[in-house]
């Protein structure tokens, strides 16, 4: 008689954000295996989203650096989000006109009451309000820091994030963080350590203190990104976050900066690629991302934006990586998927089955 094989069922899925940071995929291994794997798609799509994000703003870092040197801080980010904004509007008409299109052919049925319009406009204003203030804030501190410190601890301090979104969450939003992911955001932070802060310290600096008080409002800026995606258009929301960021930078630096036409000239490259890429389809990209992914693991996959800019730089640049740089990378990457692992879920599931 011939011996069937064993059938191996792997099912991999996310939970649903309700579960706050309980671990966001789940590993069912039953004794059939039939080597199905079933993803939400939401949710690999977020993952996918804010990857891309970090790749950009890793790439970003250098032209944020060379920018500085001749733009004033408030005047290139107001810039910057200007052009954001630009790029924004023809896919806003596009994805306008597609939806009328679809409106259309579904008919009333589709039609959202007065009522509904308007709280979709109120949400979009203050979401657009919230986190455009909050952004330019961080922003600008940031931009600032790179004027008085290196590029490698710009993106050391400025990712504390990752450590901070779990801590607010917990403190003020009494959202549970599950042992993987404490476990990931610290091996990610000894991971940065390794990557960005090639000589230490060297002693708290003013700087430092900037770069921490960005970091602590960027972990409250993917807070509010959180709270208000899943409520309105992304897209949307993304161009009114940059309207608000433009008008406030644009507004501080006719007070404060004297900014010229001969700036502008001699900085184009820079202004685009912060324009166009870290602007106009990261900070977009983020938003829809967060849409269907935990900030706790949001902020995890986008501080790979310290690894991606010093692996941009070691493919592009030519730069050479250490040893330790390498193994600061690895231990990142762990920190991402060791977050995602249902540690918990996993011996729940093996208690269960020796029952």
């Amino acid at each position: 008689m011939r011996r069937s094989k064993p059938k191996i069922f792997l099912k991999l899925y996310f939970v649903p954000k309700s579960e706050f940071y309980d671990a966001p995929l789940c590993y069912h291994i039953s004794e059939n295996f039939s080597g199905v794997i079933t993803t939400k798609k939401g949710q690999l799509k977020g993952g996918i989203f804010l990857i891309l994000a970090a790749v950009i703003w890793g790439l970003s870092f250098v032209a944020q650096s060379e920018g500085i040197e001749v733009i004033g801080t408030l005047t290139f980010n107001g810039i910057r989000m200007v052009i954001g904004g630009i790029v924004l509007l023809p896919v806003i008409a596009i994805m306008s006109g597609a939806q009328r299109a679809k409106n259309k052919k579904l008919g009333a049925a589709a039609q959202k009451t007065p009522e509904q319009k308007k709280d979709d406009r109120k949400n979009l204003t203050v979401g657009g309000l919230v986190c455009g203030t909050v952004l330019c804030v961080a922003s600008n501190l940031q931009q600032a820091a790179f004027g008085y410190t290196t590029v490698g601890k710009v993106g050391f301090i400025t990712a504390l994030y990752m450590l901070l979104v779990p801590i607010i969450s917990l403190v003020f939003f009494k959202k549970r963080v599950s042992l993987p992911v404490w476990i990931g955001v610290f091996l990610g932070v000894g991971g940065l350590y390794l990557l960005c802060m090639k000589n230490g310290f060297g002693g708290i600096e003013t700087s430092d203190w900037i770069l921490l008080s960005c970091a602590v409002l960027f972990s409250f800026q993917i807070m509010t990104v959180d709270h208000f995606a899943p409520q309105v258009d992304g897209v949307r929301l993304s161009l009114l976050q940059f309207f608000v960021v433009a008008v406030e930078s644009t507004a501080a630096a006719l007070l404060f900066e004297n900014p010229t036409l001969a700036e502008f000239g001699a900085n184009w490259l820079p202004l685009a690629y912060c324009g166009v890429m870290s602007s106009g389809v990261a900070y977009t990209l983020q938003i829809l991302g967060q849409r269907d992914v935990n900030p706790a693991i949001a902020s995890l996959i986008m501080c790979l934006e310290s690894v991606f800019s010093a692996l941009g730089g070691w493919l592009l640049l030519h730069q050479s990586l250490s040893m330790r740089e390498v193994f600061g990378c690895t231990l990142i990457f762990a920190a991402v998927v060791l977050a995602q692992l249902p540690v918990e879920d996993w011996l729940k599931c093996r208690s269960a089955s020796r029952k």
